[in-house]
């Protein structure tokens, strides 16, 4: 085989491990648990920009930032903790929320828009079960177009992959 033909082969290998990387379709996260199990979201950010319930919704410190492992849209307990707080505050008021979904800029465009968006109605499926009303939350998202981070690497990515309250 000619230098030209190595070459050749070696980029179809490359380009198919790539393909093979991002081609996953399933609706469901790779290891089949349920949103609210042992999975991967932890709550480590603070943002807010109104007041719920008379004051921001990251006041007293309340993650406000929900942060996922790769290809994932499970909440771990972290996340279930912070989201308790928000719930009971948020329970009975007429205050709506938004939940933005997004991802690292790894997978097609349409595959980060769909984990995005089952990122964010993982977290608007536990404050409804905990008694927060689905109408007052909207939930939205992103996919990689609004990365919180610039970068093409693990820390970058690690940032991207979020959900927002607002």
């Amino acid at each position: 085989m000619n230098l030209q033909n190595l070459k050749a082969v070696f980029l179809i290998t490359v380009m198919s491990i790539f393909l093979a990387a991002c081609s996953s379709t399933s609706t469901e996260d790779s290891a089949g648990d349920s949103a609210y199990g042992d999975g991967s979201a932890v709550g480590t950010g603070t943002a807010g920009d109104g007041s719920a319930y008379g004051e921001d919704l990251g006041a007293g410190g309340v993650d406000t930032v929900f942060y996922f492992e790769f290809d994932k849209a499970i909440l771990r307990p972290e996340a279930r903790a912070a989201l308790d707080i928000h719930a009971q505050r948020l329970r009975g008021t007429s205050r709506q929320v938004r939940l933005e979904g997004h991802a690292d800029e790894r997978g097609t465009r349409e595959y980060n828009m769909a984990l995005g968006e089952r990122r964010a109605n993982a977290v608007k499926e536990y404050l409804v079960i905990q008694g927060v009303s689905s109408d007052n939350l909207e939930v939205i998202s992103y996919g990689e177009e609004r990365p919180a981070q610039l970068g093409s690497d693990e820390q970058s990515w690690s940032m991207n992959r979020r959900v927002e309250m607002k």
